[in-house]
């Protein structure tokens, strides 16, 4: 739009100048008419010219014209505005016209947004996904991963588990590291972030993903997992327009896990030789049913847009509540936004974005065992013979351990998590010597954020063991960014050129403070200063400064060869002095055939462009104390007793490494873009390979050193992979039917980590399940063979290394069992209209990945008083029994060690998305001086097609770990939303 609003007024006086040299022309007659959009406002700006001459005039601010010429029947009219598609009328015999112009989404959607800059779409010459306004505004969500899912080839969203307070997992063609981090590089409006909960999908207005080196290299140290740049929303018309958007809505958890009755499990029991008192306990409790609830959300959404020839503004607020599927889980944020642009003179601009948050939540325990508090798994193994409260009303527990039921931890204690948060910069732009551009942009991301917990003395057991417990955590995160760019602009003859030049300094601050308090004599004062004892008190800072040089050079020749070379240089406190600076480079190039003159007569080919890049990019994402890696740090707490007396001490904590270096990324990508048919079916089509080295990886060191490792400089992991885009536009007519389907291609490999082996996801007593060991991929899945169930003594049995079964597995008898990386991913949008009806069906699964469900070693291991799913019921009970599931066994884990036995086909296919919406005719709305109002419901995970068994095989366990991944273990799982909702402009 940005580009739209200058060409315009561009063309504004370039008409004007037009018209004052037409005055003195004869005039013989005179016509006259108005512009509207397609919404029938006024579209002032357009011009009306009539053809084949220079004779025309441009609309004023209520879209009227008028032109005097010497017209004949014959003579034709063009009516043109830049965003809309051009119409040619015949004058004939009329003298007045009413013209609607209808707005062109592909002209629109050709200008792509990349690092500090923007280029044409058929200019592009790197890896870059676009996900427009038009798909934003399609999917009513709170997050802006939520909205990227299936959206864009090679980008893969995860999200570890459904709550509402969860962030999301996004990999960009593989995952890159190993102990550092794997996330995207996020920037908003040019300020660069990590936590995207806060952002409001709302304002934004497109987001570009640069996939591959050769447009993340402007990025440097921090593009090696891909960029994702968020752009926010501006003004777009002339008139101010007042846009109100709310909906509302409710979730459910749309699978549930069959356990056992009362009967069966006092049964199963007594088979396990507990002999009590059974006829005390007379109640049968459904625990899934009391933590599952009917979640409810709402959206109110408010802003305020507009432009003239000086200003462009933008300003919003809204307020987002989620109540989550299981008790006490809640959401709540609220969100200001201002983007201002003006433009002074003929040669200054400047502009503001700022994006003020307050944001809270209450989390619930996932991923945990009933003992340590995991909700989702104290629903399952809960024994159902007892009630919710005792006689005084305390929460009851387990009776034979004392394992507090899952509502003692989703009510029996506090847990309040509330942040506030400024992100905005500032800029100011100057236009010189006709061809240059300087900008200077200072940016800030400020959070703050405090988590309090408060353990209720008497209502739980674990509370009443430890008289309450207060919980107090605080911290502090400033981010500063200051870049001065200049941009030189030249076109000599059928040669384009596009030289950038730049600076960027960045700062990071980081606070914390922690004080856990425990012995409280009621639950009247709840702040940690009310407990007597002091369990934890600790305070730590930390910094990082990042100093770089950036630069670019884009050329075109005859629109037809393409070339564009990146260059960083960045510096970081964070490394040792001997590699403080790294220097990434990259270079691709297009050629677009179908501009060719041998091509010219193929009328089918709209479109055609070959693509190939170059690169390498770096990984610096060290976080809390090994951002110091390089030094030869020093520990506090080693105290000493000198004469009776406990003296401070200090002692060497890590080893110093001057050489240490940012993770460096080498990639290659090679593409095709191909339209055919007026663009009504384009199809994208990339490969590439990405190898890392100089992993920054926490290796082994000799002991002559006096430690046992450090993070170093070592190892190599590489990705590569297939993608495919196709786009169609299938009806354009009253009725319109356009397809978008992705489909990615990822192979990731350990290629190197000095021989170690590492070993991570540690499940239920019973060990790690994942592996890391050279020319395996990352997520691999690691344990025993399951062999089955012996027939007379119950036991299970597993199959050795040597190929033998045995009742007693060796740990060296461990095999790689399963692989959490699917063999493919995917994404279907259809979308349809018919008149004022529109219908989005949105799909999207994956295929072939492997799920450890963890869950079930809880759940059918049966060697304690939890209780069990129905699936026991086949278990092994007298000899001659055949069976896959063995014997119970109190004490006893071999029956349940990780194995093959608990990994399942993840497969999925979701309906992610349907949503039905109805725009009001305009001939109702104008009336009420309305511009446009629309309602819609949506539908979400509507429907899920899988072999897995657990609760839902969209989750991980292990959250945004790189190394432990396919394990659900009491993972709160995604949900199942309807929402109701309406858009309303004025």
């Amino acid at each position: 739009m940005k580009h739209i609003d200058v060409f315009r007024k561009l063309g504004v006086v370039w008409m004007l100048v037009l018209l004052t040299s037409t005055i003195t022309l004869a005039q013989q007659s005179t016509i006259s008419g108005k512009v509207l959009d397609e919404l029938q406002e006024p579209l002032p700006g357009a011009t009306v010219q009539v053809e084949g001459t220079t004779v025309g005039a441009i609309t004023d601010i209520d879209g009227y014209f008028t032109i005097s010429h010497d017209f004949t029947p014959s003579s034709q009219i063009i009516i043109s505005s830049l965003g809309y598609i051009t119409q040619t009328l015949m004058v004939g015999s009329q003298s007045t016209f009413e013209i609607s112009l209808q707005e062109d989404i592909v002209s629109l959607e050709e200008i792509v947004v990349v690092g500090y800059g923007t280029q044409e779409k058929k200019d592009v010459t790197g890896s870059i996904a676009v996900v427009g306004d038009e798909d934003l505004s399609q999917r009513p969500n709170t997050q802006i991963g939520s909205l990227i899912q299936g959206k864009a080839a090679g980008v893969q969203v995860m999200s570890s588990s459904g709550k509402p307070s969860q962030g999301l997992n996004i990999r960009i063609r593989g995952t890159n590291s190993i102990n550092a981090g794997s996330e995207p590089l996020y920037v908003v409006d040019g300020v660069p972030t990590t936590d995207t909960r806060s952002i409001n999908p709302a304002d934004v207005e497109s987001i570009s993903i640069l996939k591959d080196a050769s447009s993340a290299a402007i990025y440097g140290a921090q593009g090696a997992n891909g960029v994702v740049l968020i752009t926010t929303k501006k003004g777009s018309t002339k008139q101010a327009q007042i846009n109100f958007t709310a909906y509302g809505g409710f979730s459910e958890v749309w699978n549930t896990i069959p356990v056992l009755k009362s009967r069966d499990y006092i049964e199963l029991m007594q088979e396990m030789g507990q002999n009590t008192n059974w006829a005390q306990y007379d109640d049968e409790t459904d625990w899934q049913d009391e933590v599952f609830r009917k979640g409810t959300s709402q959206n109110y959404q408010l802003s305020v847009s507009g432009m003239d020839e000086k200003t462009n503004y933008y300003i919003s607020g809204g307020w987002t509540d989620q109540k989550g599927a299981i008790r006490t889980s809640e959401m709540n944020r609220t969100n200001f936004k201002v983007n201002l642009d003006h433009t002074v003179n003929d040669w200054i601009k400047v502009g503001t974005r700022v994006a003020y948050t307050m944001y809270s939540d209450v989390d619930v325990t996932d991923n945990q065992a009933v003992n340590s508090g995991g909700v989702l798994l104290g629903a399952l193994s809960t024994p159902p013979i007892i009630g919710i409260y005792n006689e005084d009303g305390t929460f009851t527990s387990n009776p034979f351990q004392n394992w507090e039921n899952p509502l003692a931890s989703t009510d029996g204690s506090d847990r309040n998590y509330r942040n506030q948060r400024l992100i905005g910069n500032a800029y100011a732009e100057v236009s010189f010597l006709k061809n240059f551009t300087f900008r200077s942009n200072i940016g800030l991301d400020h959070n703050n954020d405090i988590y309090d917990y408060f353990l209720n003395p008497y209502l739980t057991s674990y509370g009443r063991a430890l008289n309450g417990r207060a919980e107090n955590n605080t911290n502090k995160n400033q981010y500063y960014i200051l870049d001065n760019t200049l941009k030189f602009n030249k076109q000599l003859g059928e040669s384009k050129f596009e030289i950038l030049v730049g600076a960027v300094q960045q700062k990071f601050r980081w606070e914390s403070n922690r004080v856990v308090t425990q012995n409280f004599s009621s639950d009247g004062i709840q702040t940690p200063n009310a407990g007597s004892e002091i369990i934890a008190a600790t305070a730590s800072k930390s910094e990082k400064a990042n100093q770089s040089y950036i630069s670019r050079v884009h050329y075109e020749y005859a629109d037809k060869y393409l070339i564009t070379a990146n260059f960083r240089a960045d510096g970081s406190s964070v490394f040792g002095p001997d590699n403080r600076w790294g220097y990434f480079p990259s270079v691709s190039a297009g050629w677009r055939i179908s501009e060719e003159s041998f091509l010219q007569g193929i009328s089918a080919l709209s479109d055609l462009k070959l693509r190939a890049g170059w690169g390498i990019v770096g990984n610096d994402q060290l976080s809390g104390a090994n951002q110091y890696s390089y030094l030869g740090l020093v520990g506090g707490g080693a105290n000493y007793p000198i004469g009776g007396i406990t003296q401070p001490g200090t002692y060497p904590a890590s080893i110093s490494n001057n050489t240490l270096k940012w993770e460096e990324s080498e990639q290659i990508n090679f593409g095709l873009d191909l339209g055919l048919w007026n663009n009504r079916v384009g199809v994208t089509i990339d490969a590439y390979q990405k190898t890392t080295t100089d992993l920054l990886l926490n290796a082994p060191l000799p002991r002559s050193t006096g430690f046992d490792n450090a993070i170093q400089n070592v190892g190599e992991l590489e990705n590569k992979g297939l993608e495919f885009v196709i786009s169609t536009v299938n009806l354009d007519s009253d009725l319109k039917w356009n397809t978008d389907f992705n489909l990615s291609f990822n192979r990731n490999k350990v290629v190197d980590i000095v021989g170690q082996e590492i070993y991570d996801g540690s499940i239920a007593g019973r060990g790690e399940a994942s592996l890391v060991r050279e020319g395996e991929p990352l997520g691999t899945l690691y344990g025993y063979v399951y062999g089955g169930v012996d027939p007379q003594t119950g036991d299970a049995y597993y199959i050795g290394a040597d190929g033998e079964s045995t009742f007693d597995p060796r740990a060296e008898d461990r095999k790689i069992i399963g692989n959490a990386n699917p063999d493919f991913f995917y994404g279907m949008t259809n979308t349809l209209s018919y008149k004022g009806l529109s219908l989005l069906v949105f799909l999207q699964g994956s295929y072939g990945n492997d799920m450890l469900n963890a869950t079930r070693i809880d759940t059918e291991g049966m060697t304690d008083p939890k209780n069990q799913s129905t699936a026991v019921l086949d278990r092994w009970q007298q000899p001659g029994d055949v069976t896959d599931i063995p014997r119970s066994s109190w004490g006893n884990t071999d029956n349940s060690r990780i194995s093959t036995r608990f990994i399942e086909d993840a497969s999925y296919l979701r309906i992610k998305t349907i949503t039905l919406g109805y725009d009001l005719p305009q001939t109702l709305l104008s009336k009420a001086n309305i511009k446009g109002l629309k309602v819609y419901v949506t539908g979400e995970n509507l429907f899920t097609f899988t072999g897995y068994k657990g609760f839902d095989p969209e989750v991980n366990a292990f959250g945004y770990s790189n190394t432990a991944q396919g394990i659900d273990y009491g993972t709160y799982p995604q949900t199942r939303n309807f929402i109701a909702g309406l858009s309303l402009t004025f």
